[in-house]
């Protein structure tokens, strides 16, 4: 009798042990016991520290429209979020000037050291260097009022998660700009619903929307929430 129990309880235990293998893969657990679920959708790895050469984007003036858009002036805290090369850090610093609070921040420490390097060489100082985590910004509170987010929202490991853990550092009346590529997230794009689609989940909601022909891509503008929804209530976007 108890022979004949055994593999029939070792079944339960091993089809226990895969759901419970599946449901953490679906809905990972943060060291705070956090549970948010994965994106329903393929992430793009990230294979490159600039998404395109610096003349043709100048050429095709996607900075400047860019940074008018968002009314980038002297006086507001700027976060360049996943700023790989420093497209953005460099011309970001030019239009805020000497006195800019300004911070650059990346996933990968050799990407910031070569960041460092260039701004050394073209005499840009007081940029804030931040090494981020893959799910986590790593902001201080209140520090940030514009972060920009540039042809990397697609390469997130858990867009849902660095959303909530993004916006404690977002100040009052703060915008988050993402710049994507209209195409699937595993070609190294977003397409606009489904970026518009994956921040409302996480309360954030769209304001503001430009197509930046001649340049490739789109910049949709974002307004955080005022209260962040429970982790475990996110529902994925398809």
């Amino acid at each position: 009798m108890n022979g004949a129990r055994r593999p029939a309880r070792l079944a339960i235990l091993l089809a226990a042990a895969a759901t419970l293998t599946a449901c953490q893969r679906s809905v990972p657990t943060d060291g705070n016991g956090l549970r948010f679920p994965a994106p329903a959708r393929p992430v793009a790895r990230i294979v490159a520290s600039a998404y395109s050469d610096e003349q043709t984007r100048d050429r095709n003036g996607e900075a400047e429209r860019v940074m008018d858009r968002l009314a980038i002036r002297p006086g507001l805290r700027v976060a360049d979020l996943g700023a790989g090369d420093g497209y953005y850090t460099v011309r970001l610093a030019r239009r805020l000037g000497p006195s800019a609070g300004l911070t650059a921040q990346d996933v990968q420490r050799d990407t910031l050291k070569g960041l460092e390097a260039r701004l050394r060489r073209e005499g840009i100082n007081g940029v804030h260097i931040v090494l981020g985590a893959p799910r986590d910004p790593k902001l201080p509170p209140a520090s940030i009022d514009v972060a920009i987010l540039s042809h990397m929202y697609h390469e997130i490991e858990n867009p849902y998660e660095f959303l909530y853990r993004l916006r404690p550092a977002l100040a009052p009346n703060a915008r988050v700009g993402i710049l994507d590529a209209d195409r699937p997230t595993q070609d190294h794009g977003t397409p606009p619903a489904l970026l518009r689609c994956e921040l409302e989940a996480v309360g954030y909601r769209q304001v503001d929307f430009l197509r930046l022909d001649p340049a490739e891509g789109y910049l949709a503008v974002f307004a955080p929430p005022d209260a962040l929804p429970r982790p475990e209530a996110i529902i994925p976007c398809k």
